[in-house]
C-alpha cells in the first residue's frame, strides 16, 4: 500500500496501490441553499463535542487559523439533546463540525443520542441557514448495523443527508490513542488477549487535520473515509505499543473476531475501497 503525504493543505486518496491528490471538492459547488464558493476569508463554525479529544484541537486549530469557532457542549451552554442554547449559538454559523459522542457505548442510549441530538441540530441548522455540516463517523459503520453503537452513527449520518443541508460525512478509522483501552479491556493478569481482526488506526490529530480541511471547502455531499497509514492485524499494533511502553506483557491473538463483546467481520474496522491517509505512523506515535 502506497505511503500517504499528508499536511495542513494536501491529503492522499487512496485506492489499492494507486494513490491520487485530494483537492476537496468543487470549489463552486451548487447545494441546497444555492452557489456555495470555496472560502479563504474568516468564517463562523460551531464544533459540537468542542470539549473532547477532537472538539479541543479542532477549536484551537481553526482559532488559529483566524477563523470565529465556538465550542458547542453543555458546559458552554449548548445541549444538543434538549436543545438548549442552539439557536443563539447557531446565529450567523456558516459551518457546524459535530464530533459529538454519546455519554455511554450503550446501545439504548447510543441510539436516543444521536437520534434526537441529530434531529434538534438539523432543525436548529435549517432555521439558521447553515451551509455546511460536518460529521465524525466511524469506518464500518455500515458493515455492523446489529451493534447499537454503530446503528446510532448510522441514524446520525442519515439524518443530515435527508435534512436538505449541505454536508461533508467523515468515517474515519480508530484512534491511536485508543489502544490504551484495548490493552486495558484485554489483559489477564501478565497476557493481552486480542483478535486478529484487520487494524488500521489514524492519530486524532490527522482526524483533526482533515475536518480542519473539509471545514472550509465546499460541501461534498458525500462520506468520505480516513485512515491511518499502516495495516495490520490489531495484535501488531498492540506489541508495538507494549514495546514503545516497555511493557513486557505477552501478547496472545487470537482468531474470534471480536472487538470487546461484539463479533464483527474481520475487515469491519479498515476502509474496504477509497479512503484519504493520514501523515503519523502508529509506531512512531507509541514511541513519543
Amino acid at each position: 500500500m502506497a505511503m500517504a503525504v499528508w499536511n495542513a493543505s494536501n491529503f492522499t486518496k487512496q485506492s489499492g496501490l494507486q494513490s491520487e491528490t485530494l483537492q476537496g471538492g468543487d470549489k463552486n459547488a451548487k447545494h441546497a441553499y444555492g452557489t456555495i464558493k470555496y472560502k479563504t476569508e474568516i468564517m463562523k463554525i460551531l464544533v459540537i463535542g468542542g470539549t473532547g479529544l477532537i472538539g479541543r484541537q479542532l477549536v484551537n486549530k481553526l482559532s488559529k487559523a483566524g477563523h470565529n469557532v465556538k465550542a458547542g457542549s453543555p458546559s458552554t451552554g449548548v445541549d444538543i439533546l434538549t436543545g438548549k442554547g442552539l439557536a443563539e449559538a447557531l446565529k450567523d454559523t456558516e459551518v457546524v463540525i459535530d464530533v459529538s459522542n454519546s455519554p455511554t457505548p450503550d446501545d439504548e442510549v447510543a441510539i436516543h443520542f444521536f437520534r434526537k441530538a441529530g434531529e434538534n441540530l438539523a432543525a436548529a441548522e435549517k432555521a439558521a441557514g447553515v451551509k455546511h455540516h460536518l460529521i465524525l463517523s466511524i469506518v464500518g459503520t455500515d458493515v455492523a448495523p446489529y451493534i447499537g453503537y454503530l446503528q446510532a452513527k448510522k441514524e446520525q449520518e442519515d439524518t443530515i443527508k435527508q435534512s436538505g443541508i449541505p454536508f461533508t460525512i467523515v468515517r474515519a478509522t480508530q484512534f491511536h490513542e485508543h489502544i490504551t483501552t484495548l490493552v486495558g479491556f484485554g489483559t489477564k493478569d501478565n497476557e493481552v488477549h486480542i483478535s486478529t481482526l484487520d487494524y488500521q488506526p489514524i492519530a486524532a490529530e490527522d482526524v483533526v487535520a482533515y475536518l480542519a480541511k473539509a471545514a472550509v471547502e465546499a460541501p461534498l455531499n458525500n462520506t468520505v473515509e480516513i485512515a491511518g497509514p499502516d495495516r495490520a492485524p490489531m495484535p501488531e499494533f498492540v506489541k508495538t505499543y507494549l514495546k514503545a511502553k516497555a511493557d513486557n506483557k505477552t501478547v496472545v491473538a487470537n482468531d474470534e473476531n471480536r472487538y470487546f463483546v461484539h463479533t464483527i467481520p474481520k475487515a469491519a474496522l479498515v476502509p474496504a475501497g477509497s479512503f484519504i491517509a493520514g501523515n503519523l505512523r502508529f509506531e512512531d506515535w507509541a514511541n513519543n
